[in-house]
């Protein structure tokens, strides 16, 4: 699936940092960012970033059968036009109003700043000004900094899912969920029947 370049990207409140869509131009950036944060990729896949890991996000694929609308990746740049946060997020993914976040890594040197939680504020903001009915992500159990930051943002555990095979390791994942604009969690399950629990 091609990423698509959109004109209206989430607003920064924070100064001197923009928000840009990152594309194949940008993967030896990109894959620079990643080579700096082995601690994620060692939490989430057993080893770090493959030379290959830049390249093969922004192409954009999903599972087979899936589908979304549209497939960003975003990057903000500070003012030295420095990659310190990016942001994947496949829009009506599953069902329609159905955002989810695939990726919001922070660089190593903003970790407690406080930083991601505007971030995530913003692209809320942005997501249901686009449609977004609600938000979901998934989490590895074991990646200690995810279980504990994304419960605090509102994000609530629907099911998990077992044997999920990611780089050099299989997982537990916690799928999670935060409606939006008045939703509610069964209107979400409604939606999306593979989340509900005890289904295949």
């Amino acid at each position: 699936m091609d990423v698509v370049c959109d004109t209206e990207w989430p607003l920064s409140s924070t100064p001197d940092l923009r928000v840009v869509p990152l594309t194949l131009a940008d993967e030896a950036e990109l894959q620079h960012f990643f080579e700096q944060a082995p601690d994620y990729f060692i939490a989430v896949n057993g080893e770090p970033a493959t030379p290959t890991e830049a390249r093969e996000e922004l192409q954009g694929n999903l599972p087979p059968g899936w589908s979304c609308s549209r497939l960003y990746w975003l990057g903000y740049r500070d003012a030295d036009d420095q990659l310190i946060a990016v942001v994947n997020i496949a829009a009506d993914l599953l069902a329609a109003g159905v955002w989810h976040i695939g990726l919001l890594l922070m660089h190593t040197r903003l970790h407690g700043s406080g930083l991601a939680r505007r971030l995530h504020a913003e692209l809320e903001a942005w997501a249901v000004g686009k449609g977004a009915q609600c938000l979901r992500l998934t989490v590895v159990i074991g990646n200690a900094k995810a279980e504990r930051f994304w419960p605090k943002l509102g994000y609530v555990q629907v099911r998990t899912r077992e044997g999920i095979t990611m780089g050099r390791q299989v997982n537990t994942v916690s799928i999670q969920v935060k409606p939006l604009a008045g939703g509610r969690l069964n209107e979400y399950l409604e939606l999306v029947e593979r989340d509900r629990p005890g289904v295949p």
